[in-house]
């Protein structure tokens, strides 16, 4: 029996159809679960010599890690943030690039009970000290790689409730408080008893913390219970269609709920190893050649990126060994689908969720067939419902919100988030009336397809990246040049959408090429560098409501406006 089988009761070939599945799925698991516990370690002790990652360094150094591996480091690991403070509750901000040191965190953390915080090495002083006060955050454990921990020094006096600094990859002691992560856990025997009494974990408690991009505020808090790596068996198992024993890669850096859903949960669920390329940059060339030497078997990556492997000379490489391919991130381009298709003999299946989600749209082989432009339907164990702003059902062809459909927090889809930390507001503006909003439009075609059409607040989708231009406008508006601005998205060929800051000078600044390359380069600065606006444009004034907020979405259409002249 395939280790999944364990909480779903069947086989994903026992399915005969997607109604089948959609009527029948059904997910069971102990009011103690904790995936660490149940999941890895007993694959650890039955089977310890079974490949779960092959890690590739960035210089082409190998690392093959087994369950046993995972098992006995991840112990290690908990052993020793137990004997430095980390206790159940605790957030701890993991900022860890593609480091294999963060699957052993994030397992250490989970036998804890201690609340994993993904980060992205991006950060700069400022996203730091908004975000460790904002989640209260406990410790930190960043690497050593490049000037994440200058940054983070920057505005560590900052950081109230901050306690602990680990560091990585350091090559000499490390001062300022630093603590050197690797000689402190390697230090530690793999002897750790599953916690017991007020320190046992249960299902129902906090798990994860992630960060959204924010709209109208800085980012949302979104939390997970210990449930949430259930909701991806349909991730990994149906829908990236792992192969026990195979190779999966999905190409995600640690910082984003990404590569929880193509590097971890669903993945060791299925029991397939999965691989995990350590580069600073993505190169199409490099990836096709890791395709061909390390014989992926199964691979996901946003259509920005199949984009960009299509511009190379596939034919050089021999692929023969992927069986299934997907995306997610975007809208797929029918061309992008037809020429991969051409050339590898296998379709992309689109898949569709959020932060706040697991995998809750998606084409599922071979339950149904991908259809270019559309992204599939309501994944088994969600009921995903096209709402009006009425909250009735839009009829086909009628674009509404999508929306999720449950009954209770305790019967919600496993996956579905728990809320918003300590924004009771927020979490009653997205849950109410039986439904989670995603935010998210789309209408439903004559087959009852779901249709991507586009979010409806401002979070721009740029390269796989969310945006949220409040975060970069912010940061704009600290320079002494600018008197307002707007961040919006405009389209873009390769990209999918660039970053657009829409500018009204103060006075005493003239507009001018140089002026815009100087703001360009202060957001790099500033803020995460994946953020800074590559289009600038200066104007008199913004479009606003009566009550003064600013249009984006007047500025988006005029600007699709002067694309299609």
């Amino acid at each position: 029996m395939a280790f999944y089988e364990k909480y779903t009761g069947r086989s994903r070939d026992s399915f005969t159809s997607l109604e089948d599945a959609q009527q029948n799925y059904r997910l069971t698991w102990p009011d103690d679960f904790n995936f660490a516990y149940d999941v890895i370690d007993i694959l650890g002790t039955e089977k310890p010599d079974k490949l779960a990652m092959l890690w590739v360094s960035a210089n082409d150094e190998e690392k093959r890690i087994t369950f046993g591996d995972m098992m006995t480091e991840s112990n290690r690991v908990a052993k020793y943030l137990y004997s430095s403070g980390i206790r159940k509750g605790d957030p701890v901000l993991l900022v860890l690039k593609r480091s294999y040191l963060f699957w052993y965190c994030m397992l250490a953390l989970h036998k804890i009970g201690a609340i994993a915080v993904q980060a992205t090495h991006m950060l700069t002083a400022k996203d730091y000290i908004y975000r460790c006060n904002a989640g209260e955050i406990k410790a930190v454990i960043i690497t050593g790689d490049g000037d994440c921990t200058e940054h983070f020094d920057e505005g560590a006096d900052k950081c109230e409730t901050v306690g602990l600094k680990f560091v990585t990859k350091h090559k000499s002691p490390p001062g300022g408080g630093w603590l050197d992560f690797e000689s402190g856990f390697e230090a530690m025997d793999d002897n750790w008893t599953r916690l017991t009494g007020d320190e046992k974990t249960m299902a129902t408690d906090t798990m994860l913390m992630s960060f959204s991009s924010g709209t109208t505020g800085y980012p949302k808090m979104i939390l997970h219970d210990f449930t949430y790596p259930l909701g991806h068996i349909m991730t990994g198992v149906f829908w990236h269609r792992v192969v026990d024993g195979g190779l999966h890669f999905t190409i995600s850096d640690t910082g984003w709920l990404k590569s929880l859903w193509g590097k971890m949960y669903g993945q060791w669920l299925g029991e397939s190893a999965v691989f995990t390329y350590d580069f600073e940059k993505f190169d199409p060339t490099d990836i096709l050649s890791k395709l061909d030497k390390y014989k992926i078997t199964t691979f996901c990556v946003p259509p920005t990126m199949y984009r960009f492997l299509l511009q190379q000379d596939v034919t050089k490489y021999d692929l023969s060994s992927l069986k299934h391919c997907c995306t997610a991130g975007e809208a797929l381009n029918p061309q992008i689908f037809e020429e991969w298709k051409h050339y590898t003999g296998l379709e992309i299946y689109e898949g569709f969720g959020q932060t706040e989600t697991t995998l809750c749209i998606s084409t599922i082989y071979p339950l149904m067939k991908p259809v270019p432009g559309c992204i599939g339907l309501a994944t088994p164990g969600y009921d995903v419902r096209i709402i009006n702003e009425q909250g009735e059902e839009c009829e086909p062809g009628v674009t509404g919100e999508v929306c999720i459909a449950f009954d209770s927090m305790e019967t919600r889809p496993r996956g579905l988030l728990k809320g918003y930390y300590k924004n009771p507001e927020e979490t009653a503006r997205a849950m109410h009336d039986g439904y989670y909003h995603t935010g998210d439009t789309a209408y439903r075609d004559e087959n009852g397809l779901f249709n991507y059409v586009g979010r409806n607040d401002d979070v721009i989708k740029s390269s796989g990246y969310r945006i949220g231009p409040f975060e970069v406008e912010s940061v704009m508006l600290e320079h002494p040049a600018v008197l307002e601005v707007a961040v919006t998205g405009v389209p873009d060929t390769i990209r999918g959408f660039n970053v657009k800051a829409t500018v009204v000078l103060k006075n005493g600044y003239t507009a001018s090429d140089e002026l815009a390359h100087e703001l360009q380069e202060y957001v790099k600065k500033n803020t995460a560098p994946y953020k800074y606006p590559r289009v600038i444009e200066f104007v008199d004034s913004l479009p606003k409501t009566i009550s003064g907020k600013i249009r984006r979405v007047e500025i988006r259409q005029n600007d699709m406006n002067k694309m299609n002249k």
